[in-house]
């Protein structure tokens, strides 16, 4: 049978896991349609799920139909858990994006729209809700063309073929000679995202379903797989029993019981789930999807065998939470949420000895909701959470070379690290440009491994730094004392250096996280709304007004905006409707009152210190960082101005 692993994706309510229902009722696997209000659907097993109404972790479920064996990984589509479907996308051959007919493309929507062409994952898209007063098919077939992509064709339209080849010049020169469209032609234009299969419908009266099955069965192409073992981790979980479960996607050769993997490991079991329940199978086969249980240390994009690490999530939170235990072990609750975190690394819990505070990451109040009632559920504890601030950013507007040394007694190295600045949204971009000739490739290795191996923090308040690029440019070690932990020392302090000397030059910058933001409002609150934006120092394009009601888009910092849900809903006394999702980080609205309000002393924080030690006499003593330049052993790469 063919093999094919597909997400089920959406914006929240536009009746994702109402379709997963029909499409598992459709093929027999289930006997029963179950309904997401009844708190009975067969992909929403966990207790918050059915007391919420809304799907919170991904689910796994099987269908089979005539040749097609297909795995559904149904997703959450609340923004909140934005971090859980990413998690998914990375092991899809091809999504499903679910769209209703009456809300047509919502904010959410562009957002996994993002994620799905980062990912690289054909499409096709279910226009929910049909059946609803008011949806029609070219309104919102021409809302998908204008706000997704000019692929997006109606595959019910008898005239498609015309519109697919369209899509591309050689396909349609083709068509223009031959008059006809290969099946061959157009599953790789599906395959290529060039094309995106349309289909309408009511899940919930099960209008609409065989059709998407058939174009499923009919317009997919199964992946080829190489014959050596390799797969993806793509989910961490623990099951009813508290065991640790690792999910995998094979994507090469064969898993059978008994095999080791993963430093020594065995495979004791391989579970495939259908739902809440599981079969025990003595082997999985490439393309599959199955959960071990037992393993640890194991990490959401790692790469198994020959199958390279997935690189960082895309959706990062942007809210910061202190723990209040209320009265409970705070060290329990430290080892709860650790577990919580296995599961969605995206939480980054931290640990302050010294202030005896916990501290975790998340995306927005929903998600703080669930946490909190997941550890009274799963844990036991009954904890409340402090006030939220804002997770700042640092960057650089100009390159630099840091420089760090680290000598005392019977131990040498210097690193020389080249840190320049890139486009907003890169992230951090760790590479060597340095000659094997100058320094060999295991202190090389060195540097780049401990560059990577904890979070590097600016100099302005000592938040994370990111869009730069940092360049091992050279070094020096010694063949008597150079070891492991001296080039450690030396390539942290390198980071800092180079910071603090782009901070006496003002060549620092915070960031902090931004809204993409849409507000609809009455005509006669558009003014009011205009002033709201500018007063949170936010930007916007003109309204764009209809009879009753205006639309305005625009930009606006999430430390501004992300209480004004509530002051909407007072002002258009309930009429009014606010979507905002996270657009990545910008320049700092007031970047001097929050600089003072930290008052971070660079040089006082000596786990992330600037400064380097040389040694003198048989002893090492310590050199500020501003003098560095003119100790240092190698000579400048790049000169510094």
């Amino acid at each position: 049978m063919k093999k094919i692993v597909t997400g089920i994706v959406a914006h929240v309510d536009a009746g994702k896991t109402t379709l997963s229902e029909a499409l598992l009722y459709q093929t027999g696997a289930l006997r029963q349609l179950g309904r997401v209000d009844n708190g009975d659907a067969f992909l929403d097993p966990d207790s918050l799920e059915k007391k919420r109404g809304i799907t919170i972790f991904s689910h796994q479920a099987k269908v089979q139909s005539d040749n097609l064996s297909l795995t559904l990984l149904d997703t959450p589509g609340h923004v909140d858990f934005a971090s859980q479907t990413e998690q998914v996308l990375s092991v899809l051959d091809y999504a499903i994006l679910v769209v209703s007919a009456t809300d047509g493309v919502q904010g959410y929507t562009r957002t996994l729209w993002h994620l799905l062409e980062h990912y690289k994952i054909p499409v096709f898209i279910f226009i929910n809700k049909m059946d609803a007063v008011g949806a029609d098919k070219d309104t919102v077939l021409t809302q998908l063309k204008e706000s997704l992509s000019d692929g997006c064709i109606a595959f019910d339209n008898p005239d498609m073929s015309e519109e697919i080849a369209m899509q591309d010049d050689d396909v349609l020169e083709k068509y223009l000679d031959s008059g006809d469209l290969e099946e061959s032609t157009i599953q790789q234009m599906i395959k290529q995202r060039e094309v995106f299969p349309c289909y309408f419908g009511s899940a919930l009266k099960l209008e609409g379903v065989d059709e998407l099955l058939a174009g499923i069965n009919k317009w997919t192409i199964e992946s080829n797989y190489p014959e050596k073992f390799s797969a993806k981790v793509f989910k961490i979980s623990h099951d009813d029993k508290g065991e640790r479960l690792t999910w995998i996607r094979v994507t090469g050769g064969e898993l059978k019981t008994k095999a080791v993997i993963l430093d020594e490991q065995k495979v004791n079991q391989l579970r495939v789930y259908n739902g809440a329940k599981f079969d025990a199978v003595q082997s999985v086969s490439s393309g599959d999807v199955c959960a071990i249980p037992g393993f640890v240390e194991t990490s959401p994009g790692q790469g198994i065998g020959d199958q390279p690490d997935e690189g960082n999530p895309t959706i990062q939170p942007v809210l910061n939470y202190a723990v209040d235990p209320n009265g409970n072990d705070i060290h329990n609750c430290l080892v709860a949420l650790r577990e919580l975190e296995d599961e969605d690394p995206q939480l980054h819990v931290t640990w302050s000895s010294h202030l005896q505070e916990i501290r975790v990451q998340i995306m927005g109040e929903v998600q703080l909701e669930i946490l909190q009632q997941m550890l009274a559920d799963r844990f036991d504890l009954e904890v409340h959470f402090g006030e939220g601030s804002i997770l700042y950013k640092e960057t650089i507007s100009q390159a630099v070379e840091g420089v760090g040394h680290f000598e005392p007694l019977r131990h040498y190295s210097e690193v020389h690290l080249l840190i320049k600045p890139l486009p907003r949204d890169s992230g951090l971009v760790i590479n060597s440009k340095c000659s094997l000739e100058i320094l060999s490739r295991n202190w090389q290795h060195q540097v780049l491994t401990n560059l990577k191996a904890k979070e590097e923090l600016g100099v302005l308040i000592g938040a994370p730094i990111t869009d730069m690029e940092i360049s091992l440019v050279s070094g020096k070690s010694s063949n008597v004392h150079s070891v492991g932990g001296d080039f450690r020392e030396a390539t942290w302090r390198a980071v800092r250096q180079g910071l603090m000397m782009l901070l006496e030059q003002k060549q620092c910058q915070l960031l902090e996280p931004w809204y993409s933001f849409r507000l609809e409002v009455p005509q006669d609150q558009v003014g009011r709304a205009m002033n709201d934006i500018q007063r949170m120092n936010g930007n916007f394009d003109t309204p764009e007004n209809g009879t009753e009601m205006a639309t305005i888009t625009g930009f606006a910092p999430v430390s501004e905006m992300q209480d004004y849900t509530k002051q909407v809903n007072a002002y258009t006394h309930g009429q009014g409707n606010l979507e905002c999702l996270i657009d990545g980080y910008r320049p700092c609205h007031n970047a001097d009152e929050i600089i003072s309000e930290h008052d971070y002393q660079p040089v006082s924080d000596l786990e992330n210190t600037p400064d380097s030690v040389f040694c003198a006499h048989g002893a090492g003593y310590p050199v500020p960082w501003n003098e560095v330049p003119e100790m240092a052993h190698v000579p400048y790469v790049y000169l510094n101005k």
